[in-house]
C-alpha cells in the first residue's frame, strides 16, 4: 500500500505548492525506507519500531545523522498525510524522538577568500560576467542557491539595488538590496546576455552557451569550478550564505535586519548559520573593548 500511494502523496505536496527539492526528498525518504524493508524481509508497514529500526540501519552504516532525520521526516510526513486521507486510522509516528544531530562547524570565507573568488572570475565573457555577478549578488545579499536560479531579469532594479525574490522558502517573498557594485556587475553581465539565444527569454541567468538555461547543477559547478580556481577548498553553495550572515553581524547590522533580508522566520536559522563565527566576532569584540587596558 505504502509504495502504491507515493503518487498520490506527490500530487497532494504539488497542490501544497511545496518546492520540488522537498518533495524529491520526502519521496527518497520513502522509497529508501521500503527498499530496506524489503532487503531485510521486514513488513513494509509504518510503526515506530520499523522505522527506528531502518534509523538505527542508516546509523550504524555511516549515515549521517542529518541523512537519517530527513529519512525520518519524509516517513513522519507521509504518516500524517495518510492519516489525513483516511488511509491509516491513527498516526503511529506521533512521538518519534528524531536521531540527535552532529553540531558541526562551517566556517565563512574571509574577505581575502572572497576576493579571490571574485578575482577567479574576471575576464570578458558572458560566463565570467554571469559568475561574478552570481558571486557578488549571493555574497552581498545572502540569497540562496534556488532562490537565485530562480530570478527574472524582471525582478532585477539596478537604478534602485533591489532584488524580488517571488517565492522563497516556505513560499514567502521578499525583497533584498544591493550595492553599486553588484549592480554594476549585474548590469555588465546583462549586456553581455543581450547576444545569447535566451535573451527573449524572462530567466535572468542563462547557460555558458547558447541555448542552454542556467539550473541549479550549473550554478554548482560554475562555482565550485571558480572556487577550485581561487584555491578554496571544500567550497559548497551555501558556504556563501553562510558568509553573508558573518559579514553582516560582523559589520554591525541587526539581529533583526538579518533575519528579514535572508527571509528568516525564527531564530533558529540565524543561530544555525551564525554559530560557527559568533566566537571569531566575540573575539573581535573584546579585543576592541580593551579591557586588559589597566
Amino acid at each position: 500500500m505504502l509504495s502504491d500511494l507515493l503518487p498520490s502523496w506527490q500530487l497532494a505536496m504539488r497542490a501544497e505548492r511545496k518546492a520540488d527539492k522537498t518533495i524529491t526528498s520526502y519521496t527518497e525518504g520513502v522509497r529508501r525506507f521500503l527498499k530496506w524493508c524489503e532487503d531485510t524481509g521486514t513488513p513494509p508497514e509504518l510503526t515506530a519500531t520499523t522505522v527506528q529500526a531502518f534509523i538505527a540501519h542508516l546509523l550504524d552504516h555511516g549515515a549521517e545523522a542529518s541523512t537519517a532525520l530527513s529519512r525520518q521526516k519524509a516517513l513522519r510526513q507521509y504518516a500524517g498525510w495518510l492519516v489525513r486521507e483516511g488511509e491509516l486510522e491513527a498516526n503511529p509516528l506521533l512521538g518519534l524522538k528524531p536521531p540527535k544531530q552532529d553540531k558541526k562547524v562551517t566556517h565563512a570565507l574571509t574577505d581575502d577568500q572572497i576576493r579571490a573568488l571574485l578575482k577567479a572570475c574576471q575576464g570578458k565573457t558572458l560566463r565570467d560576467r554571469r559568475d561574478e555577478a552570481v558571486v557578488r549578488l549571493m555574497v552581498e545579499t545572502g540569497l540562496r542557491a534556488a532562490e537565485t536560479v530562480a530570478l527574472q531579469v524582471s525582478d532585477v532594479d539596478l537604478s534602485r539595488g533591489l532584488a524580488v525574490i517571488q517565492k522563497g522558502k516556505g513560499g514567502k517573498g521578499r525583497v533584498v538590496p544591493f550595492g553599486p557594485q553588484t549592480a554594476a556587475a549585474l548590469d555588465r553581465y546583462i549586456r553581455a546576455r543581450r547576444v545569447h539565444n535566451l535573451a527573449d527569454t524572462p530567466a535572468l541567468w542563462v547557460g555558458a552557451r547558447n541555448g542552454r538555461a542556467f539550473t541549479y547543477p550549473g550554478l554548482d559547478k560554475a562555482l565550485r569550478q571558480r572556487a577550485s580556481d581561487a584555491g578554496i577548498e571544500r567550497f559548497h553553495l551555501h558556504l556563501l550564505r553562510h558568509t553573508y550572515a558573518h559579514r553582516w553581524l560582523r559589520a554591525g547590522g541587526s539581529e533583526q535586519g538579518l533575519m528579514a533580508v535572508a527571509g528568516w522566520a525564527n531564530r533558529a536559522m540565524l543561530d544555525r548559520y551564525t554559530s560557527s563565527s559568533a566566537s571569531e566576532r566575540a573575539a573581535d569584540e573584546a579585543r576592541n573593548l580593551g579591557l586588559g587596558d589597566l
